[in-house]
């Protein structure tokens, strides 16, 4: 077993913890490499993996300003490629504020070299708490692409080109600025003047790297549908400290099946943390897994780039909607994390299998809902619409990770996947089911809205 120190923080504060490694050569599985035809697929797919890695060490960003930060992004990739995508057309007629000048565009571009420079420029931007090191990447992969993808054109058309892409980038990055909202929360994401309200059962903090985590981020602009048009939601069970209470058995099937994956080393542990997406440093955002798996669904199907395109940009409105309502109601319900439940009624040694991970046992938020379920089904509802439910996929997102069970895990509809998801919350003993069960609700509503988006029209 493999037991290296990792460094880890949490809103700015770094840590370091030891991770145990779980898994073994057995339970490996071998994915034999898929082609992808389309050249412009291609190009998106490699701009999605720098993403995934800057996204990993993106420090202070999870979950909300990820899922903020993919919306744009993809908007940014979307608008420099629409008015080549026969059926599709702009979006600056469906969203207030924002506006692109196709006059702007020269006759004649190479699409490619426009997403190019488009990727690199939202990139950069939006991802703004990733070191130096990161940063470069973005830089070489622009460079690298642009050299290639200028091969054999004039130096005109190939400037045409940039010009474009970055036009189209900086418009999207001023429109995002009008949030002023998220803006000024993205600088002070645990704010000082943020306490919590005091009351039985309701969430709190320890110690100030506990702080609430984006609590203002109901007001934050959402692309489809927001907290206030979502159905509403069935309230939390009544917080009571009776044995065999409901709220009380709802405690004790996280204790129980939290010990026993870590004592049994099952495949609910496997699970747990195959899920996890909690660890700064060491794993992708929860938001940014999502994009893990429709990367490797578009390669699978070997997508066109024009569905590409307007699969991500859905998956980045559904994850960004689904942000902001999960958090309006997580500080609206100000459910308690179970460990702090079961420390004083049922075991005071109780700890969760995230703990093993972090220094504290905890996200820093609200339970209800929860926000893993939340984005698993916002972003399962995008891709049964694209590709149906019934499909044999194997995620290979933690592919040769050691510090955690991070061996494939295959499935055979995506709906099964995402509930797996929505639900591997308990076992790692983090959230209770009724948590896991209205965030899984809540997703797919989202998706179901942004499904309903119309991009063939004005």
């Amino acid at each position: 077993m493999k037991n290296p120190n990792f460094k880890w923080m949490l809103m700015c504060l770094m840590v370091s913890a030891v991770f145990v490694s779980c898994g073994n050569d057995d339970d490996a599985i071998t994915v034999d490499p898929i082609v992808i035809t389309n050249e412009t697929t291609q190009l998106i797919i490699d701009w999605n993996d720098v993403w995934l890695d800057i996204d990993r060490y993106a420090y202070g960003m999870r979950p909300t300003a990820t899922a903020r930060s993919l919306a744009y992004i993809h908007l940014a990739a979307y608008e420099t490629c629409v008015y080549d995508m026969v059926g599709y057309t702009s979006n600056r007629n469906r969203l207030v504020g924002f506006d692109i000048d196709d006059n702007e565009r020269a006759a004649e571009i190479d699409i490619d070299i426009a997403l190019n420079t488009c990727y690199a420029a939202v990139m950069d931007h939006f991802m703004y708490n990733v070191s130096g090191g990161l940063e470069t990447s973005i830089a070489q992969l622009e460079q690298e692409k642009d050299s290639a993808l200028s091969e054999g054109l004039s130096d005109q058309l190939a400037q045409n080109s940039r010009d474009w892409g970055s036009y189209v980038a900086q418009r999207v990055i001023a429109y995002s600025l009008t949030d002023t909202e998220a803006e000024q929360q993205q600088l002070e994401p645990q704010p000082l003047s943020y306490e919590p309200p005091v009351g039985d059962g309701f969430w709190t903090y320890s110690a100030d790297q506990e702080r609430a985590l984006f609590p203002y981020w109901e007001s934050v602009r959402t692309f489809v549908i927001s907290s206030a048009e979502t159905s509403t939601n069935p309230p939390p069970i009544t917080y009571d400290e009776t044995t065999d209470s409901p709220y009380y058995n709802e405690m004790y099937e996280v204790y129980e099946v939290n010990n026993t994956a870590k004592a049994e080393d099952n495949d609910d542990l496997w699970v747990a943390e195959f899920w996890s997406n909690d660890v700064e440093g060491l794993m992708m955002s929860p938001p940014g897994r999502q994009f893990s798996i429709a990367g490797q669904l578009v390669t699978q199907f070997d997508l066109e780039s024009d569905a590409t395109l307007e699969l991500f940009l859905k998956l980045g409105f559904s994850l960004n909607d689904a942000a902001v309502s999960c958090w309006a109601d997580k500080y609206d319900y100000m459910v308690m994390r179970p460990n702090v439940y079961i420390n004083e009624f049922i075991d005071p040694d109780y700890q969760t299998n995230l703990y093993r991970f972090i220094f504290w046992p905890n996200p820093s938020f609200p339970g209800y809902p929860s926000g893993h379920s939340t984005f698993a089904s916002a972003a399962a509802g995008i891709f049964i619409n694209e590709f149906g439910d019934t499909v044999d996929f194997t995620d290979t997102t933690h592919e040769g990770e050691t510090e955690f069970r991070g061996a494939a895990r295959s499935y055979s509809s995506l709906s099964d996947m995402a509930e797996e998801n929505a639900f591997s919350r308990i076992p790692l003993g983090v959230h209770m089911r009724i948590d896991c069960t209205e965030g899984y609700r809540l997703g797919y509503e989202i998706a179901d809205a942004v499904n309903g988006f119309n991009l063939d029209s004005n």
